[in-house]
């Protein structure tokens, strides 16, 4: 019986496992949050080149 403790003890491929699911989850923020970022600036842009372009001369 100690022998099965000692073993699930000295196991870290469960923890490897969440280390690798926080990172994914971290980058996934990241991603999420700087395409939002950039998507909210790009439509700003286009919406003042569609301004000056409908714009009286």
């Amino acid at each position: 019986m100690t022998n099965v403790f000692a073993r699930f003890v000295k196991d870290e491929s469960g923890a490897t496992a969440i280390e690798y699911g926080l990172i994914a989850a971290l980058v996934a923020v990241v991603a999420i949050t700087g395409m939002t970022t950039l998507g909210t600036k790009l439509s700003a842009l286009f919406t003042g080149i569609a301004g000056k372009l409908t714009a009286p001369a």
